[in-house]
């Protein structure tokens, strides 16, 4: 089945407590565990993203999704082209129906790296990201030049911002952070046979990636947007003077920026030509607490209460799916329905079992159902083998996740 993606005229999700007692209808024949996704709020979504562009095209971030029927759906939609990918087999893999891929990460992936060097249709299509000379030693290692289509490179800029009090602010990623860095490596691999650059990333985690409307936390808060402020003019002016210094020695075919939690302001900077979005489609609830913007939840996950230890708890087999990052009640799943739910502090969202305490656990018994929302995106997908799609109060269709087609990169 194509998903549809109109823009829709209703927002069900501003009652939660209607959305989510509809998706439980809708799904009421389904045994948990098993993941939904709201078609409403998913095409709801993806036009938030791009009116928020404002013309400004977006690359699909597929570690956000790993659903290759969602990520399909919306490169349908005009102003989201190609897709970031995390893995070269990943990106191997789509590439065989998208003809616009980016790895996110650089790749030590031998045996794809020989895939990818000896087939003329996927090196015309995958762009590799490098950051380091080393990283082209060890591909010419694997193939050498003479032996080997022409493979196109990306040069990832560091985005990160050295604060006058706070130290490094941002994710560690590329060692290349200044305009004359990236031009210095932009001519090592212009130099090297076998290699065509194509284009420059720089994704700035300290703006899109961190909330900054933490609910009880309100000077981490406040601090955050202060550092985020100070952060977005001093890398618009280095990504420019970068992206200047890199177009001397290649032409590049783009310049990649950004993420859901920084659109605005990088689809302001001239120097950017596309976005990478992928979390903001989905909607999982650590976007609950940007100031900015506010997403559908689209996705959500449902297990059954199993036993009650006590009457005012409730137990549910699974749940423990914890979200990368710095383990703490950010990365946890939250409940989204019935009301009234909290997980218990000693245990929390546990592997084979999740107990739940509050007012609302003495209303479940044994076989009643519980939803959860996954605190970041597609690593909800690793746990499924589909997804229940509901569309006008039913379910529609159910789409194999990566894992339900066999597929597990990373």
């Amino acid at each position: 089945m194509t998903l549809d993606l109109a823009r829709p005229r209703a927002t069900p999700w501003l009652d939660p407590a209607g959305y989510w007692a509809g998706l439980g209808r809708a799904t009421a024949e389904l045994d948990p565990p098993f993941g939904v996704l709201s078609l409403e709020a998913l095409a709801w979504n993806a036009h938030s993203l791009l009116d928020r562009a404002a013309g400004t095209s977006i690359r699909v971030v597929t570690k956000s999704i790993r659903v290759r029927a969602v990520i399909d759906a919306v490169l349908a939609l005009p102003g989201f082209s190609g897709v970031l990918a995390y893995t070269l087999p990943e990106a191997l893999w789509l590439a065989e129906e998208v003809p616009d891929v980016v790895v996110g990460y650089p790749t030590t992936h031998r045996a794809a790296i020989r895939t990818l060097a000896g087939s003329p249709l996927l090196a015309g299509r995958v762009a590799l990201m490098v950051d380091a000379v080393e990283q082209l030693d060890l591909i010419d290692a694997v193939v050498p030049p003479a032996g080997r289509e022409s493979i196109r490179i990306c040069i990832e800029l560091d985005a990160s911002w050295s604060a006058p009090l706070l130290g490094h602010f941002g994710a560690w990623r590329s060692p290349v952070g200044t305009p004359a860095a990236a031009r210095a490596l932009a001519e090592a691999v212009q130099a090297r046979p076998g290699f065509a650059l194509v284009g420059l990333m720089a994704y700035e985690s300290q703006i899109a990636g961190l909330v900054d409307d933490a609910p009880g936390r309100a000077v981490f808060s406040a601090l955050v947007r202060r550092a985020k402020l100070a952060s977005i003019p001093e890398l618009a002016e280095r990504r420019a003077l970068a992206v200047a210094a890199v177009r001397e020695i290649a032409e590049l075919e783009f310049v990649n920026g950004g993420g859901t939690g920084s659109i605005e302001s990088t689809a302001a900077e001239a120097a950017v030509t596309e976005i990478a979005a992928g979390r903001g489609l989905v909607g999982p609830h650590l976007f609950d607490h940007y100031r900015s913007f506010l997403p559908a939840p689209a996705v959500g996950f449902a297990l059954d209460v199993v036993r009650k230890p006590r009457e005012d708890i409730a137990v549910a087999l699974g749940g423990g799916w914890i979200a990368s990052g710095v383990t703490g009640a950010d990365r946890s799943p939250i409940t989204a329905w019935p009301p009234g739910l909290r997980l218990t502090p000693r245990e929390g969202a546990g592997e084979v079992q999740t107990p739940f305490t509050g007012p609302g656990a003495r209303g479940l018994g044994i076989g009643d159902r519980v939803f959860l929302r996954h605190s970041k995106a597609g690593e909800l997908s690793e746990h499924l083998s589909e997804l229940a799609v509901v569309s006008g109060g039913r379910v529609a269709a159910r789409v194999p996740t990566y894992r339900g087609e066999g597929r597990a990169f990373l």
